[in-house]
């Protein structure tokens, strides 16, 4: 779920917005980390898992282009993504619709583009209005790319399991350097701002209160699961991190089947569960309830293989 007037827009527009300001260099054999799947993942506030699908949306509409590029502190090249012509005329619109309305700024009503500063990035200016249309100092709401400020709530997934994995290295006193790289990985998988991940380690080297690592092993595969299927990077972290926590393979399926049976659900997937709950209360779902659900499903975005996986496991709990 994202705060103020920003979760108003959907995770497609955030996107286009994002990649509008940050240009896909041409020629050039560097590329920010702003461009690749954690750095728009971190800016659009939305978990890395769903980024893919929103991606392949543009690319489907002819208004988006890859390439891969090396990217500052990353070990190997990163795909790294643009706009098409097409795309970055149909973000211009938006932010031209945008930056066009009117805002609260101490009572009096402003053009939102009077309000912006010099070379600000457009969901920067957005991120300081309410679902009022009042325009605040400070930021309603903030990427865990930036240093400070309150994430949504599906970026705060990530940070708290770098939060928990912290809690579990300071639990001797001292990072070794092989949990810095685990964490390391993590961090940069999340897109988090070095700044941000100091203050966590701070506060978890205070707390020293570290939780199990199955725990934190179990919490990483819940949130893997939100849509029913494992990325092959999140695979390849799950195998890290295993090694790293010295999970055995039985372990894993134990926590794994574990996940399964209660998996994180971000907001949109709850709200439609609920709604799928309320539609099975008499046994059966009618066509028109059928003809909701479809709706609803491609309002939030939820993909018809997710739909069934949530059908299967509560008819199987009513069994």
């Amino acid at each position: 779920m994202v705060d103020g007037y920003l979760g108003t827009l959907t995770t497609e527009e955030r996107t286009l917005l994002h990649l509008f300001d940050n240009i896909l260099p041409e020629g050039n054999w560097e590329a920010p980390n702003t461009i690749t799947q954690a750095g728009i993942s971190a800016a659009v506030h939305v978990q890395r898992k769903h980024v893919p699908r929103t991606l392949k949306k543009l690319e489907n509409r002819s208004e988006l282009i890859t390439g891969q590029r090396h990217v500052p502190g990353a070990r190997q090249k990163r795909r790294v993504y643009g706009l098409t012509p097409a795309g970055r005329e149909r973000a211009g619109a938006l932010r031209d619709r945008i930056l066009g309305l009117f805002v609260d700024k101490n009572g009096q009503k402003v053009l939102l583009s009077s309000l912006r500063k010099g070379g600000q990035m457009t969901l920067e200016l957005i991120s300081h209005v309410d679902e009022g249309m009042v325009f605040h100092d400070s930021a309603v709401i903030s990427p865990v790319s930036n240093p400070e400020g309150v994430a949504s709530l599906d970026a705060q997934a990530g940070e708290n399991l770098v939060r928990r994995m912290l809690a579990r290295a300071w639990e001797d006193g001292k990072i070794t350097k092989d949990e810095q790289q685990l964490i390391s990985e993590v961090v940069n998988f999340v897109g988090m701002h070095p700044d941000r991940v100091r203050r966590l380690s701070d506060e978890a080297r205070r707390a020293q209160n570290a939780p199990p690592p199955e725990e934190v092993y179990l919490d990483m595969l819940r949130q893997a699961l939100v849509d029913g299927e494992i990325m092959q990077d999140e695979i390849a972290l799950l195998k890290t991190m295993r090694e790293a926590f010295g999970i055995d393979l039985e372990t894993h399926e134990k926590l794994m089947t574990d996940a399964r049976i209660d998996p994180a659900l971000d907001d949109s997937t709850k709200a439609y569960k609920a709604t799928l709950v309320t539609a099975l209360e008499d046994g059966m779902i009618t066509s028109d309830e059928a003809a909701m659900l479809a709706t609803l499903r491609d309002t939030l975005g939820i993909s018809d293989s997710r739909h069934a996986t949530l059908l299967a496991e509560l008819l199987d709990r009513d069994d």
